[in-house]
């Protein structure tokens, strides 16, 4: 069994939990009614399915096909659940080295569930505004009444008393530790330096804030919402946290949600007045709507028909209007060829670990290299269904290059199937340095310091403009 390291106190070595004299364990009713029990079991199901099984963390907290334990809570143990989901995800490998400094012997081998328990109530302790004694005392009733975990409840008492004690200590030795999976910083460290791995890895640590793209008038907007005009023309909103819905404009059609570097990929086209594009990957819309406020004949195109039945229920709040055709990309062959193409790929989603920090839980290495040759495989489709001359726009908002330059090398590699259109930095003030040697677009979370933390950097993405030259 695992101990707690020693520290100036006396060694307290984890004893087993033991039944009691009448040789019962206590009822389960008992435990079950202790308030705030059910969110943390909750919180470490759910913390589990994401590490152990790779299940995106959206889905499981859907308020109606969501994780069971989940749903059966009420609104403020569910934004509590997820509170404590989002520190972990965000934290972890710093809350694991924080564990393991406090275990003379790592945890038995597949205590899985134990190690949840205590990340669980780490996650509290260390990043939450909650008091230490009630993690403490909810992870130990947790592990009482978990089967697997019973004989380990009074190693979760010891570990976690002892890290509510040192905690501040314990967080200045593990804040060299990257915050981020290794197999991930290393690539990071890899392609973009050390120093810059090290800003991303921070920079995930923090929520993204809200930005949105406005039909006009970026200044009046972020006036009435009391936001700031970014240099991709896309509204931040300050620390908000109320019912999107509720805000001006939104009834009206006058903006959208969209990250700002988001919005860039459609804005590379620039005057599309009258020409036919195509959005292959069209969903949820944005970038739809930015391509039809551009002057663009739109054909939007989706594999899933839930997806596109948003996309357009969008539209109708907008005001706006493309023709929709629900399909794989991969499949479609339009009559007629088309000026432009817009392909916002399939990928990692590792760009967007702010907003969605299970990413990098869910996604390894295998399969960032398998949605590479798909993203290889769709840009080569995308390029067949434009006219000689005509332009697609590849992005994705993936960090890792094998999914962004090295796709788009590939592809340039076969003479005569198309040419890179530089993108110039002076078109873009304030981006200027996300604008690569090669004239391609490559934002980072690090990017876009503002006063506050909370309204700085964006999504990661990567964006090429790419001229098809084959006749």
């Amino acid at each position: 069994m695992s101990e707690v390291k020693k520290n100036d106190s006396r060694p307290k070595r984890a004893r087993s939990h033991k039944p009691s004299r009448t040789g019962g364990e206590r009822p389960d009713a008992s435990i079950q009614a202790k308030p705030g029990l059910k969110s943390r079991q909750a919180a470490a199901k759910i913390l589990a399915a994401v590490i152990d099984r790779k299940t995106p963390l959206d889905g499981m907290l859907d308020q109606e096909h969501g994780n069971p334990a989940y749903r059966e809570l009420n609104d403020a143990d569910r934004a509590l659940v997820r509170a404590i989901l989002n520190s972990a995800l965000r934290h972890l490998p710093r809350i694991r080295a924080a564990i393991d400094s406090l275990l003379q012997t790592p945890l038995p081998e597949g205590a899985r569930a134990l190690e949840h328990v205590l990340t669980v109530a780490a996650a509290q302790i260390l990043y939450l505004d909650i008091p230490d004694h009630s993690a403490v005392d909810l992870a130990v009733e947790q592990a009482q009444s978990d089967p697997r975990n019973r004989r380990f409840a009074s190693l979760v008492n010891a570990v976690l008393r002892r890290l509510s004690r040192e905690k501040e200590v314990i967080l200045e030795k593990v804040q060299a530790v990257p915050a981020i999976p290794a197999w991930f910083y290393d690539r990071l460290v890899a392609h973009y330096g050390r120093a810059q791995a090290e800003g991303i890895s921070e920079a995930q640590l923090v929520p993204a804030a809200i930005d949105l793209t406005v039909k006009s008038d970026p200044a009046i907007w972020a006036e009435r919402l009391g936001g700031t005009v970014l240099p991709t023309g896309s509204v931040r909103l300050g620390d908000f946290s109320g019912a999107i819905p509720s805000l001006p404009g939104f009834a009206e059609g006058s903006w959208w949600v969209q990250d700002a570097a988001a919005s860039i990929p459609a804005r590379l086209f620039g005057d599309l007045s009258g020409k036919a594009v195509v959005d292959l990957c069209a969903a949820p819309g944005g970038k739809t709507a930015q391509l039809i406020l551009a002057g663009a004949k739109v054909t939007a195109l989706d594999h899933s028909s839930s997806r596109l039945r948003r996309l357009k229920a969008n539209l109708q709040r907008l005001g706006l209007e493309a023709w929709t055709k629900e399909t794989d990309m991969a499949d479609f062959r339009p009559e007629e060829l088309f000026d432009a193409a817009l392909l916002d790929a399939p990928c990692s989603s590792t760009g967007t670990t702010r907003r969605h920090p299970d990413v990098l839980w869910t996604k390894g290495p295998e399969d960032v290299e398998k949605l590479a040759r798909l993203q290889e495989r769709l840009l080569r489709h995308a390029l067949s269904i434009v006219r000689p001359g005509g332009i697609v726009v590849f992005s994705n908002c993936s960090l890792d290059p094998r999914e962004g330059e090295a796709v788009v090398a590939r592809v340039l590699a076969d003479d005569g199937l198309c040419e890179r259109v530089p993108i110039a930095p002076s078109d873009w003030p304030g981006f200027e340095a996300a604008i690569t040697p090669l004239g391609e677009f490559r934002t980072t979370p690090a990017m876009l310091p503002l006063a506050a933390p909370f309204s700085s950097g964006l999504d990661g993405f990567y964006a090429a403009v790419l001229r098809r030259t084959e006749g």
